[in-house]
């Protein structure tokens, strides 16, 4: 009679290495959880925000598009909310700030990570680890019965070194294919906070034109030139 499949026993005759995959396993999960809600409370329809802080900045309405922009989650929002606090100051000041607040978003979007990249790579190591051992505890039999040993212990030996092989094989490829995923998020994600640092820049710089508003500093040379001439 056929023998019925047990992964019970499978799992089992993996040994200590199981635990440790299994920790591993756990860990990846729970990074890649984390990861999943962060980008989905971070998207965002960046050409949206940007229209409707557009239509504020012209209007010189800048309580309204800084409301707005704080109102709005993600990263992309708090930077153009930075940007917005500070809109009095000249366009090299202004693009620093968004430079700044773009770098100071870095470690939340990169957070964890490593972490998912470090799951994908250890847990084929220990399965390699958990195939090793298993090979030696059958080489161990096999010399301590004299160079023979029978169908049981080879079983044993062999089945510890393919389980954990699998196993970590299979808590493997998913963390990598989501370690992917989660990359290129992050890289699109860079990619709108700078645009929307730059947008917001020129937006306000050209507000300024538009409407005839000169900055402090030019006020204050127009005053010294005009000082000069009485």
């Amino acid at each position: 009679m056929p023998t019925e499949f047990n992964p019970s026993g499978l799992l089992e005759s993996g040994g200590l290495i199981i635990w440790l995959q299994a920790a591993l396993a756990f860990f990846g999960a729970v990074f890649v959880v984390e990861r999943l809600f962060f980008f989905h409370r971070a998207r965002i329809n960046v050409g949206d925000l940007l229209v409707g802080l557009s239509n504020h900045v012209r209007r010189k309405a800048y309580a309204e598009a800084m409301h707005e922009a704080a109102r709005a989650p993600g990263p992309v929002a708090r930077v153009a909310h930075a940007v917005l606090l500070r809109h009095s100051m000249e366009r090299p000041d202004l693009r620093d700030i968004a430079q700044e607040a773009g770098q100071l978003e870095v470690p939340r979007i990169e957070k964890n990570l490593r972490g998912i990249l470090g799951v994908a790579v250890l847990a084929p190591l220990t399965g390699m680890l958990g195939t090793v051992l298993g090979l030696s505890k059958t080489f161990e039999q096999m010399s301590a019965r004299g160079g023979y040993a029978g169908p049981a212990e080879l079983t044993a030996g062999v089945l510890t070194a393919l389980v954990t092989t699998v196993v970590g094989l299979t808590i493997a490829i998913p963390a990598y294919l989501f370690y992917l995923y989660f990359l290129g998020r992050t890289k699109r994600l860079f990619h709108r906070i700078e645009r929307t640092g730059i947008e917001m820049v020129n937006m306000i710089c050209d507000a300024r034109i538009d409407t005839g508003i000169v900055s402090m500093r030019d006020e204050l040379e127009a005053r010294r030139r005009e000082e000069r001439k009485k």
